[in-house]
C-alpha cells in the first residue's frame, strides 16, 4: 500500500506533533525530545468516573418544567431573564459543570538519553503496519528505534537494536492527575508504586458512591536491560538519586521495552501480572496480520495524492481509536495527557460529535468498526428508557444530549436548552440500521438493532402525536414542538425557533421509514401493526421543511422563521441530504435544487463542519474537491490529523475569538470519518442505486476496490484518461441490484455476455456473484 507514512523532521516534543498509535482502546502518543523519547498513554475505558447525579430530585417532569417556561414572558431576551428558570438552569447543568466524569490520563514512559551523543533526528509513523520508527544519531552513528502497539492486548513495546543509546528510563504518572473536587477540595488517592521487577504504579479512581467499586489501572514497564539506582547532579550542587519510578540504563543495547497497561475494578488491577519480553514477536505476527487483514478490505487509488493520503492516514486513525469489543470512542478517543482529551468531558454528543466517526465505516467496508457505538447504545438504553417513561410520561427511549462510558442513574445534563433536542433520539439509532443496509446481515437487525430502533419510534411517534396537547399549531399538519435545532438558539422564550426544527424532521422520517422497513424484513408487520400504523400516520401528517427566501431563492432553514442568513454552527439546514438521507441525487430535481441552494446558502462558523458539511455536498453533487483539500489543510496538525478550528464570526464567535481554541482540545476522532467524503465522491449507494464517481472529476484518474454498498455489495471500479474502463460488484447476500450504467451507450455484463442500456438497469444477483460491466462497443 503507498501513501503510508507520516514523517516529522527532527524533534517532536508535543504531544499534537507526537505519532498516535492505538488497539481501539488503549491509545499511545509518541513524542521525542532532543533528549528523550516521550510516550503518553490512554484508554476509551479509563475514566475518572466520579458521577454527580444530586440534581436528580429537582429536575422534575417535562409536562411540569414545560408549563412552567410556557408561563415565562415572552419578550425576555433569554430565558435566564426568569428567576426560576434561571435557578433550574444552575441546577440541571450543577453535575455538568463538574470537571468529572473524564477520561484519565494513563500516565508516560520516558527513555532518556545524554544529547552529547545522541541526536534526535525525527520520526516516522508507517500506518500501514502501524510501526512508528524513530531516527536518531549516536556518536554519528544511525540508530532506529522501533514502536507499536499490540493489536490484541493493552501493551506496547520499544525496541531498538545495536549500539546503546538510552541511558535512563522512567514512568510518570499523569501530572495532572485527579482534579480536586471544587465544592470540597478532595482528590483521591495518590499514584502507589509497586514492589515489582522492573517498573510500575496504580491509580485507584475513586467513585462519588463507596458503594460502587472504585476503578483502578496499573502501568508497567518491563525491559531487558539492567536496571540501577542511579543519581545526577542538580543545579543545586546536589546529588540527587533517582525516584522510585527512574532508573539508569546499565546497558541499553538491544534494547528491548514493552509498557502494559491493565484496568478493571481496583482489585483486578493491582493483580495484573507483567508481561514477558519473550511475547514480544506473538504481539509482533499478531498486530502485523491484523493490519495486513484491515487493509486488504478496501483501497482507493487517486492521482490525487493528498486526497489518497487522506483516505489512508484517517482509516488508520480510526482503527486505532475503534475496534470491536472495545468501548465506544468519546470526543478525542484514547488519547490524553494532563486536561488534553477532558474538554466537554470528553464524553458522547449525541447531536453528531459520536455518530461522525463512523460515517465512512461502512462504505469504507470496516463495518466491524461500528460495533462499538451499537454497544454504547446499548449502554444507554435503560437510561433512555427511563428518561422517556419518568421524564416525558411517553413510551420508548429517549436519548440523552451527553453521556458518558460508565454507569449513570439519570440523565447527566438535562438543561432544557439543549436536552430538548428531539432529534438525538433518531440520531442515536440511525446507523444501526446503516449497519443492516450495508451488510443485509439479518443476525444483526434481529438481535441488535430492531430493538433500540423500535425504542426510538415509539418516542418520536408519541411525542410528535402529543405535541398538539401543548400547543403546536392547529394547522391540521403534525408538528414537533417543543424541540432545539442542534447548537443555535437553544430553548428561547415563548418558544421562538422551537418548532418543527428540520433535523427532527428529516431524521425523524428516516426513522419511521427504516423502522417500517425492518419490520417488513424480519416479517412483523402483524405483531407491529398498531405501532405501524402511527408510523404512517406520522409520515403522511408530518409538517414540511421550513423555507425562507435567502438572496439566491427559497432555502430550507433549521427552524420556521428564521433568517436564512444566520451563522450555524452545525450545517443544519441541509441535513435532509446528509445524513437524513432524504434528498440526494436520485431526487426529483426541484427538491435537488431546494437542497443544493440550501446547502450554498449555509453559513458556518467552524469547528463541526469539516466533514458533515462536505459530505452533504457529495451527496448533493457539487463538493469542490479542490476548496475542500484547502478546508482540510487548514485544519491539518503535525501528526497528520485534523482538528476543529473556527472559520466565521457573527454567529457565537466574534473578532477577540481564537481561530484555534478547539485545537488544544484534543485529538478530534469524529473527523477521522474524512474518508467517507471520498468515498462518496467515488460511489453512492444510499438510495439502493449504485452511481460512480457522482462528484469526481473525470480528467482525475482514480480506482477503488470493494467499497461497500447498500444491499451488502463489494463494488470495484476503474476511472482512466476520463473513461470508465471496469466495474465489478460481489454480491454477499444475493440482493437486487440497480446500477446507474455510466455509459451512455450501455454496457455489457461479461459475466452473461447481457447487453444493458444506459441509465438505471435492475438485476438479480445470487449470493457470491460477481457481475462485471464493461462499457458497450459501438
Amino acid at each position: 500500500m503507498k501513501h503510508g507514512s507520516i514523517t516529522h523532521d527532527g524533534a517532536a516534543p508535543d504531544f499534537f506533533e507526537g505519532a498516535l498509535l492505538g488497539n481501539g482502546g488503549l491509545g499511545a502518543v509518541v513524542t521525542t525530545r532532543p533528549d528523550a523519547v516521550v510516550i503518553h498513554f490512554g484508554h476509551n475505558e479509563v475514566w475518572d468516573i466520579r458521577v454527580e447525579e444530586g440534581h436528580a430530585p429537582g429536575i422534575g417532569t417535562f409536562a411540569e418544567v414545560f408549563a412552567k417556561v410556557a408561563a415565562i414572558d415572552p419578550t425576555l431576551d433569554d430565558l435566564t431573564d426568569d428567576p426560576w428558570f434561571a435557578q433550574y438552569n444552575d441546577l440541571v447543568r450543577a453535575s455538568y459543570d463538574l470537571p468529572f466524569p473524564r477520561p484519565f490520563p494513563c500516565g508516560s514512559l520516558i527513555l532518556g538519553f545524554d544529547p552529547r551523543r545522541v541526536e534526535m533526528l525525527g520520526h516516522r509513523l508507517d500506518v500501514t503496519t502501524a510501526t512508528c520508527t524513530i531516527s536518531l544519531l549516536a556518536d554519528g552513528a544511525p540508530v532506529e528505534v522501533e514502536v507499536f502497539v499490540a493489536r490484541e492486548d493493552d501493551r506496547l513495546w520499544v525496541s531498538q537494536a545495536g549500539t546503546a543509546v538510552f541511558d535512563r528510563i522512567k514512568l510518570l504518572p499523569d501530572p495532572v492527575g485527579l482534579i480536586p473536587d471544587p465544592r470540597t477540595g478532595a482528590t483521591g488517592p495518590a499514584p502507589e508504586v509497586l514492589p515489582a521487577s522492573g517498573l510500575g504504579f496504580r491509580q485507584v479512581l475513586p467513585a462519588i458512591d463507596p458503594a460502587v467499586d472504585a476503578n483502578a489501572f496499573v502501568l508497567t514497564a518491563t525491559t531487558n536491560a539492567v536496571l540501577q539506582q542511579g543519581s545526577r547532579r542538580g543545579v543545586d550542587g546536589k546529588l540527587h538519586s533517582d525516584g522510585a519510578l527512574e532508573r539508569t540504563l546499565a546497558d541499553s543495547a538491544h534494547l528491548r521495552v514493552v509498557v502494559s497497561l491493565n484496568h478493571g475494578v481496583e482489585y483486578e488491577a493491582a493483580v495484573a501480572g507483567v508481561v514477558a519480553l519473550g511475547d514480544y514477536s506473538v504481539d509482533r505476527e499478531r498486530t502485523t496480520r491484523f493490519w495486513s487483514s484491515y487493509w486488504q478490505a478496501s483501497a482507493v487509488e487517486l492521482a490525487d495524492e493528498f486526497l489518497t493520503e487522506l483516505w489512508y492516514r484517517n482509516s488508520y486513525f480510526l482503527a486505532c481509536a475503534s475496534a470491536p469489543g472495545k468501548t465506544c470512542p468519546g470526543l478525542f478517543g484514547p488519547w490524553s495527557f494532563r486536561r488534553i482529551g477532558s474538554d466537554w468531558h470528553g464524553d458522547y454528543h449525541l447531536n453528531y460529535n459520536v455518530q461522525q466517526p463512523f460515517w465512512g465505516v461502512f462504505s469504507s467496508n470496516h463495518p466491524e468498526l461500528h460495533e462499538p457505538y451499537v454497544s454504547m447504545v446499548d449502554h444507554l438504553l435503560p437510561i433512555s428508557r427511563d428518561w422517556a417513561g419518568r421524564y416525558y410520561g411517553l413510551r420508548g427511549a429517549a436519548f440523552p444530549h451527553s453521556a458518558y462510558p460508565v454507569l449513570m442513574a439519570t440523565n447527566p445534563y438535562p438543561d432544557p436548552s439543549w436536552a430538548w433536542e428531539v432529534c438525538e433520539t433518531p440520531w442515536a439509532v440511525q446507523s444501526l440500521w446503516w449497519h443492516y443496509l450495508y451488510t443485509q446481515d439479518l443476525d444483526y437487525l434481529r438481535d441488535r438493532a430492531f430493538g433500540p430502533l423500535k425504542e426510538a419510534t415509539l418516542f418520536f411517534v408519541d411525542y410528535v402525536l402529543s405535541s398538539s396537547d401543548r400547543g403546536a399549531v392547529d394547522d391540521g399538519k403534525l408538528h414537533v414542538f417543543p424541540t432545539v435545532t442542534p447548537e443555535l438558539y437553544g430553548l428561547r422564550p415563548g418558544f421562538r425557533y422551537n418548532a418543527d426544527c428540520v433535523v427532527d424532521l428529516a431524521l425523524g422520517r428516516f426513522l419511521l421509514n427504516a423502522f417500517t422497513e425492518a419490520t417488513r424484513v424480519l416479517e412483523r408487520s402483524p405483531e407491529e401493526a398498531e405501532l405501524l400504523s402511527q408510523v404512517q400516520e406520522v409520515l403522511l401528517g408530518l409538517v414540511d421543511y421550513p423555507l425562507a427566501e435567502s438572496r439566491d431563492g427559497q432555502v430550507v432553514v433549521s427552524t420556521p422563521g428564521e433568517d436564512p442568513a444566520i451563522v450555524y454552527n452545525v450545517p443544519v439546514a441541509a441535513v435532509p441530504a446528509f445524513p437524513a438521507e432524504q434528498v440526494g441525487l436520485g431526487s426529483d430535481p426541484a427538491d435537488l435544487e431546494l437542497l443544493r441552494r440550501t446547502w450554498r446558502n449555509q453559513t458556518i462558523e467552524g469547528g463541526n463542519e469539516l466533514v458533515f458539511a462536505a459530505l452533504q455536498a457529495a451527496r448533493l453533487g457539487i463538493l469542490d474537491l479542490e476548496r475542500f483539500k484547502r478546508d482540510v489543510r487548514y485544519c491539518l496538525l503535525p501528526n497528520g490529523t485534523a482538528t476543529d478550528r473556527v472559520r466565521a464570526v457573527h454567529g457565537r464567535y466574534d473578532d477577540t475569538t481564537s481561530f484555534d481554541f478547539m485545537s488544544r482540545g484534543g485529538i478530534w476522532v469524529e473527523n477521522f470519518a474524512l474518508p467517507g467524503v471520498i468515498n462518496e465522491c467515488l460511489l453512492q449507494s444510499y438510495d439502493g442505486v449504485l452511481r460512480f464517481f457522482p462528484n469526481w472529476p473525470h480528467e482525475v484518474d482514480a480506482s477503488f476496490t470493494t467499497l461497500r454498498a447498500a444491499g451488502a455489495f463489494l463494488v470495484s471500479a476503474t476511472l482512466r484518461g476520463g473513461q470508465i474502463e471496469e466495474i465489478r460488484i460481489l454480491s454477499e447476500t444475493g440482493s437486487d441490484l440497480a446500477v446507474d450504467l455510466p455509459w451512455l451507450g450501455g454496457a455489457v455484463d461479461e459475466t452473461t455476455s447481457r447487453q444493458l442500456p444506459a441509465g438505471i438497469t435492475r438485476l438479480p444477483s445470487a449470493p457470491g456473484q460477481t457481475v462485471v460491466l464493461h462499457p458497450l462497443s459501438t
